[in-house]
């Protein structure tokens, strides 16, 4: 199942709908890209108005501050000085759709601890990779910002399947562990609340939706429909 599309006309997301056989609980995943043109976020908010629950991340829950997340965060914030761009950072207000809202994301000590836990030649590997990143998107056209390398589907390509088997750690700490951390609270709004007739959106990094789909799909649900928004148009 496709969940980031990049084509020659643009790159669009899939929001997925799955549910499960005699429960009228729905789940609306919605694989968010961080960095966007303003109709994307707009229509993202729009659909959240009939969300019962909101799901969505945000690390740093405890008010602490990390120097790697405030990094990665900027390494996609840049793209609001790249003018041919044309992207905006994610601002939705959740407060006003009147939903109840949880953030499972990690803590910041949560979030410290398993970076701490990698090997120090993979962190340092990162920390060199990061401003290579942000100088490609904060000079690149559209093409290269929207490189067809950021297509994503819910079943994992040979190279994310080596990232995970080569070097666990890191991978634990900027997927897995918050990975596990939403699916348990997924989970629990499952065995809470499936007998409600409600819908739960789960707004999250596109990065983490081929987790979310199989979890859920672990627990009988199943995608039974998909439409996509257009993140950003290239021609």
């Amino acid at each position: 199942m496709q969940i980031i599309e990049v084509s020659d006309f643009g790159v669009r997301s899939a929001v997925v709908r799955l549910r499960r056989t005699g429960t009228p609980m729905c789940f609306v995943v919605y694989p968010m890209i961080h960095m966007a043109e303003p109709a994307f976020f707009a229509a993202v908010s729009r659909r959240l108005r009939t969300a019962d629950v909101i799901v969505t991340e945000g690390i740093g829950g405890d008010g602490g501050f990390s120097l790697l997340g405030r990094a990665l965060t900027l390494s996609y914030a840049v793209l609001r000085f790249n003018r041919r761009a044309g992207l905006v950072r994610q601002e939705i207000d959740y407060g006003s759709s009147g939903a109840d809202i949880v953030r499972p994301d990690a803590t910041t000590a949560e979030f410290t601890a398993g970076w701490r836990r990698a090997p120090l030649k993979q962190r340092l590997y990162v920390w060199m990779a990061l401003p290579v990143v942000m100088v490609v998107r904060l000079f690149g056209g559209a093409r290269t910002v929207w490189s067809r390398a950021l297509e994503l589907n819910d079943l994992p390509t040979p190279l994310d399947e080596a990232f995970a088997e080569q070097q666990p750690h890191l991978h634990d700490a900027l997927v897995g562990d918050r990975d596990a951390m939403l699916l348990q609270a997924l989970y629990r709004l499952h065995e809470e609340r499936c007998d409600e007739q409600i819908e739960v959106a789960v707004v999250y990094g596109a990065g983490h939706v081929p987790a979310i789909v199989h979890g859920l799909i672990r627990y009988g649900y199943r995608p039974r429909s998909a439409d996509w928004l257009t993140v950003a148009t290239l021609c």
